[in-house]
C-alpha cells in the first residue's frame, strides 16, 4: 500500500478572490499540517479551454501563486509546483491514453456540461476530450492517496480509480508474478506467512472483508519487506497483480458557498468578487455600495435580512451576537444599512490584513516565488520520475 499523500491543483485564472479562499485555500492550509501535500498550478489544463489566450496564462500563474502564499500555504509544509515544469505528467497521460476506452472519456459528466456552458469556445478538441485523463495522470503520477474535491468532482476521482485499476490489471502481471509473490510470503517468517495465507484464502474463497483488512494490517506492520515485495503481496492478497498505480480516494470538502456582492455565488464571470489582496479603500467601497433589501427604501423602513445580500456575508463572517443584532435591528429598522455593513467591512479587512503582509515580501522580491517553485518542481519531478521508471518497465519501454 502507498503512504498517505494529498494532491490538489488549480487552473491559473489570475488574482484569486474570497470565494477561492473559503472554498479551497483554507482547506489546503489545514491539510498541509496533517499530511504530505502537493499543490500544483494546472497550466496545461488552462489551455484546454483557453488555448487562444496564452499571454494571460503566464501572468496568471504568478499572481495565483502569490495568492496561495498570502493565504497561508507554506512551502516548508507543502510542495508547490507548476504542472508543465514536470513533463512526466504528459508522458503518463500519453501512455494511459493507449489503454483508455474512448467511451469512458465521453461519459465524464463535465464533458457535455462544459461544452454547453462555453458555447463561445470551440471545444471539439482532443485536449478538451482528454482533460479528465490528464487530470488522472496528475494524480496517479504521485501515487496520491487522497484528492480534496467537492461533490461535483467525485466522478473524476472514480474515473481515475478505474484507470488505475485497468492499468494494474493489464500491466501488473509481471513475469513470474506468482513465484515472486510466494517467495515474498516466505519472507514474512513461518508464523506470519501461515496467517497471511489463511487470511488470503478466507478473503478469496469466502469474500471475508475482515480477513482482507487483517491481512493488510499484517503487511503494514512488516519493516523488512522491500517496496516491490510489499506491492506484490497486496496484489496477491486480492487476486490481482502487482499494484503499480494507486487508486486515490476522494476527500470530500465541506461545501462553502461564498456569496458575491450581489448575493449570487462569488465568481469573476458575475463581476461580484472581492480579491484576496484587494486595496482596503476598494473593499470598503464595494461593501458599502452592496445592494440591500429593496423594501428598505428609507432608513425608517423595516427590512428582512433573508432578502439582503449583506446578510449572507454576516453568516460567513459575523459572531452569533452580531447576527442577532442584525436580525433584530433590520426587522425593527433600529439600524440602518450602512451600520449593518460596518461589521462585515471590519471582518473582511481583518481577514485580509495578514494576507497582504505575507504577499508583500513576494511582491518586493519576485525571485523568492521563483525559487520556491523551482524547489517544488524539483521535488515533484523526483516523485514523478520514480513512478515513470516503473510504468515504463511494465509497459516494455525500459531499454536500459
Amino acid at each position: 500500500m502507498f503512504a498517505d499523500r494529498i494532491l490538489s491543483g488549480m487552473r491559473p485564472t489570475g488574482h484569486l478572490h474570497l470565494g477561492h479562499y473559503h472554498g479551497v485555500l483554507k482547506n489546503w492550509v489545514n491539510l498541509q499540517h496533517e499530511h504530505p501535500c502537493l499543490f500544483f498550478v494546472a497550466d496545461w489544463h488552462a489551455l484546454t479551454t483557453h488555448y487562444d489566450m496564452p499571454e494571460v496564462i503566464e501572468e496568471s500563474v504568478w499572481d495565483m501563486l502569490i495568492d496561495w502564499l498570502a493565504a497561508g500555504v507554506d512551502p516548508a509544509q507543502a510542495t508547490l509546483f507548476i504542472q508543465s515544469k514536470v513533463p512526466e505528467h504528459a508522458e503518463l497521460h500519453l501512455l494511459l491514453s493507449m489503454i483508455t476506452p474512448l467511451g469512458w472519456l465521453e461519459r465524464v459528466p463535465t464533458y457535455k456540461d462544459q461544452q454547453q456552458k462555453l458555447v463561445e469556445k470551440d471545444l471539439g478538441t482532443y485536449g478538451f476530450l482528454g482533460y479528465p485523463l490528464l487530470q488522472s495522470a496528475d494524480i496517479l503520477i504521485y501515487r496520491a492517496t487522497h484528492v480534496p474535491v467537492g461533490e461535483d468532482q467525485v466522478p473524476h476521482i472514480e474515473f481515475t480509480r478505474e484507470i488505475a485499476r485497468r492499468f494494474n490489471h493489464i500491466f501488473g502481471r509481471e513475469i513470474g508474478f506468482e513465484e515472486k509473490a510466494r517467495s515474498a510470503v516466505k519472507k514474512l517468517g513461518s508464523k506470519k506467512a501461515k496467517l497471511y495465507t489463511e487470511l488470503r484464502s478466507r478473503f478469496q474463497e469466502q469474500g471475508d472483508v475482515e480477513a482482507l483488512e487483517a491481512a493488510k494490517s499484517l503487511l503494514d506492520e512488516q519493516q523488512n519487506l522491500s517496496i516491490g515485495d510489499r506491492e506484490r503481496l497486496y496484489g496477491y492478497l486480492e487476486g490481482g497483480g502487482k499494484m503499480i498505480l494507486s487508486e486515490p480516494q476522494a476527500m470530500l470538502t465541506s461545501a462553502s458557498r461564498m456569496p458575491g456582492l450581489d448575493g449570487h455565488k462569488m465568481s469573476k464571470s458575475y463581476g461580484n468578487t472581492i480579491s484576496l489582496r484587494e486595496e482596503q479603500k476598494d473593499v470598503e467601497k464595494k461593501i458599502r455600495t452592496m445592494p440591500t433589501d429593496p423594501a428598505r427604501v428609507r432608513r425608517t423602513d423595516p427590512g428582512d435580512p433573508e432578502k439582503c445580500p449583506v446578510w449572507q456575508f454576516h453568516i460567513v463572517y459575523s459572531t452569533e451576537e452580531t447576527c442577532d443584532w442584525v436580525q433584530k435591528g433590520c426587522r425593527s429598522a433600529g439600524i440602518g444599512c450602512i451600520e449593518c455593513k460596518q461589521p462585515v467591512i471590519d471582518a473582511v479587512l481583518k481577514e485580509q490584513e495578514p494576507m497582504r503582509e505575507r504577499a508583500q515580501r513576494y511582491l518586493d522580491d519576485p525571485l523568492l516565488v521563483r525559487n520556491i517553485i523551482a524547489d517544488g518542481c524539483e521535488k515533484a519531478r523526483k516523485l514523478a520520475q520514480e513512478t515513470m521508471r516503473e510504468v515504463r518497465e511494465v509497459m516494455g519501454l525500459d531499454y536500459s
